[in-house]
This record gives C-alpha cells, sequence and structure tokens, in this order.
C-alpha cells in the first residue's frame, strides 16, 4: 500500500476529517490533501507527528514510515532481549503483586507469555497442552479441552471473546468453530459480563481489566496486555483469600 492511500485509510477509519487531522498535526488542511493526493512528500517528521496524531500503535506507525520510504522509528526486541529486562521484571512484580486473584500477560496474538500461580484455579483440568506459556489464552477459554466446560455463562463469555480476536482472522475462524450460534440472551451486557466458572473452590464470579505499557516506544513491550481477573462478588473474593496463593512482594520463579 503506498503512503497516501495508506495514510487515508488509516485517517478514515477513525472518523476524522482532513481538518481534524492537520490541526491535529500543525499543519494546513491544503498541505495534507496535497499529502493523500500524492502531490507532496512528506518528510519523516511529519509522518511520525500524523502518526502520533491518528494515535496508531507502534506497529502501524512504522508501517506509515516504511509506506512513506523511511526507516522504522520504534525498535521491536524480542521480549527476553537485555533492554527488556527491566520491563520483564516489573511484569514479574505485577503478577505476583496480583495475588491471590489470578492474572496474566499475553502478546498481540493472545500468546501467553506470564501468568502468576492463581491461574492455575481457573485452568485446573484443561489439556495440559493448551496451558503455559506460549499457548493461546483465547483458545483455552473457548476449546473444548480447556475452560469451556467449566464456563456456567459459556455462550456470552464467548461472544466476549470472539469481539476480541476479530482481528486475528485465523484464530478467530477456529474459536468460532467452537462456539454454537444464538442470539444475545435478554438484558445482555457485551463485554460487561462477568466469568462465571466452575472450580475446586467452588463458583467464581470474576470481572477482567486489561492494562497495557502506554508509555513503551518498543513494539513488543507495546502489545503486551496484562488480563488480571477480580472478583465479582463477595464470595469469590473469599474463595480466592482461601486458595493458598499470597503475594510475597517479589517476581514469580
Amino acid at each position: 500500500m503506498d503512503f497516501p492511500h495508506a495514510l487515508r485509510e488509516r485517517r478514515t477509519r477513525r472518523h476524522l476529517s482532513q481538518l481534524d487531522l492537520a490541526l491535529r498535526a500543525g499543519t494546513t488542511q491544503r498541505h495534507l490533501s496535497f499529502i493523500e493526493s500524492g502531490r507532496s512528500a512528506p518528510g519523516r517528521d511529519m509522518v511520525v507527528r500524523l502518526a502520533e496524531s491518528l494515535e496508531l500503535p507502534l506497529r502501524e506507525r512504522n508501517e506509515l514510515l516504511l509506506a512513506a520510504g523511511y526507516a522504522p522509528a520504534y525498535p521491536e526486541s524480542s521480549l527476553d532481549d537485555p533492554v527488556l529486562a527491566p520491563a520483564r521484571t516489573a511484569i514479574g512484580h505485577i503478577l505476583t503483586g496480583h495475588l491471590p486473584y489470578p492474572a496474566l500477560v499475553v502478546d498481540r496474538h493472545g500468546d501467553v507469555v506470564a501468568a502468576n500461580e492463581a491461574l492455575d484455579l481457573l485452568t485446573e483440568g484443561a489439556d495440559p497442552g493448551l496451558v503455559g506459556p506460549g499457548t493461546n489464552a483465547y483458545r483455552l477459554a473457548l476449546h473444548p479441552r480447556g475452560m469451556a466446560p467449566r464456563i456456567l455463562n459459556f455462550a456470552e463469555w464467548a461472544r466476549h471473546i470472539l469481539d476480541r480476536t476479530s482481528q486475528l482472522e485465523d484464530l478467530h475462524a477456529e474459536l468460532t468453530q467452537y462456539v454454537p450460534e444464538s442470539e444475545p440472551p435478554t438484558g445482555h451486557l457485551g463485554f460487561a459480563v462477568p466469568l462465571q466458572l466452575r472450580t475446586s473452590r467452588g463458583e467464581l464470579s470474576l470481572m477482567t481489566t486489561v492494562t497495557t505499557f502506554a508509555t513503551a516506544v518498543d513494539v513488543t513491550l507495546a502489545e503486551l496486555k496484562l488480563e488480571a481477573f477480580l472478583p465479582a462478588d463477595q464470595p469469590t473474593a473469599e474463595a480466592l483469600q482461601r486458595s493458598g496463593h499470597a503475594s510475597t512482594g517479589g517476581p514469580p520463579p
């Protein structure tokens, strides 16, 4: 995709007019019109400003720079690269600090990077091949040999997961096969639905939060998501408190 087309596609996807984007980027609508028509070639700084003004993920900012003929501005390191060691340490502390509640970190594909010990309660009974680092958290949730048989509100939770994976075409197609077609129930709350799960500690009701590294300048780090589970009622809180998992104040082993 050439740069004018790539820029125009991203601007329209965000429902911004040329004037809106020009004001955000500190330029004129006329100049932006020339850029989108290919009559003017933007400098590297202008491409970076446009990408920032569009609030693009770092991966897309690099793609926009490449389309304009410039080198990427943001590195994409391996997670085990020494440069990301402080981030790995921080992730470990966050996961441990969230105990006794379950939490995990996934990459942009939903593959598990790390998890705390409390996640074992959610994954108990699942096929070992679906659990652990490198496996896919979304597949674990919906696979018939994963968590699916113990999810009491499976239809609602599955719809939540499918919404999360809509941009991951191959995975989304696979997961769709595990979910029976059904109409949303009366009073359906969409993504706000809690996870209702049968476990050895009883039935748990869990709400989730998703946290990202908002100020990251490395593509890999920026695409990580910390998915933390919290009790949605008092019985769940008490059950998790009795689970035997306690924060030690340090990163998981």
